[in-house]
């Protein structure tokens, strides 16, 4: 109940009280008093009740973003173990790289003269038969090892996801270098039979060297 509902009771009761005409007065102003009293004390307790609400800190709700990131569980990357073979592979196939562009040059500018001789009916230059000659086995020796050290790193760090798409990309690359280069061997012995078998040679020779730049970019791009 509240201070004003207990002074209006207590002004009503003491309106409607019977009493004798002498003893209203006093009988209307005890109950004032009383009234009075009790509205002082509930007051004063009201504004204990109000002062303890605004001392008391609400309760802090923490916020929903912390909370989502505190649960979320990150994802680790795995570990990838690599074999001392697969850092010798590496080293080997990295450095045996370095001879390719100067291996395509020399075949390039040999075969080239061998290409103008064979047209033009004049005699093959002994200079250029004998490096087209050793570019050849040059290229074959060095696309072999990197083929089986490529194939081979290839396959023992299939489980390592960095690097993954630029190490497949290379690798198709060069095994189709490996197939160009491989088909312009076997076609070499037939190139004094006609033009077409000469233009033949040259231009899947020239397709396995682009494929293979290609694919030797995409490493050099990934820096590996």
């Amino acid at each position: 109940m509240t201070p004003f509902t207990l002074l209006t009771v207590a002004l009503v009761a003491a309106a409607q009280a019977p009493a004798a005409p002498g003893a209203l007065h006093h009988e209307q102003s005890d109950t004032l008093a009383v009234a009075v009293h009790r509205l002082a004390d509930e007051s004063a307790k009201l504004e204990r009740d109000s002062l303890v609400f605004r001392l008391t800190p609400e309760p802090s709700t923490p916020d929903s973003r912390f909370l989502l990131a505190a649960d979320t569980v990150r994802r680790r990357p795995r570990a990838v173990e690599i074999s001392d073979a697969y850092a010798m592979r590496l080293r080997i196939h990295r450095y045996a790289s370095y001879t390719m562009i100067p291996l395509f040059a020399i075949q390039s500018v040999a075969g080239n003269q061998l290409y103008q001789a064979d047209k033009s009916g004049a005699e093959k230059p002994a200079w250029a038969k004998g490096t087209h000659v050793a570019g050849a086995v040059g290229l074959a020796t060095l696309f072999t090892v990197n083929t089986v050290t490529g194939v081979w790193n290839l396959w023992e760090s299939r489980g390592n996801e960095t690097g993954r798409t630029k190490r497949w990309i290379h690798s198709i690359l060069l095994l189709a270098s490996d197939a160009a280069f491989t088909y312009s061997g076997i076609s070499a012995g037939n190139t004094k039979e006609s033009q077409q078998t000469r233009d033949n040679h040259k231009n899947v020779s020239y397709a396995g060297m682009a494929s293979a730049l290609v694919g030797y970019a995409v490493m050099l791009v990934g820096n590996h």
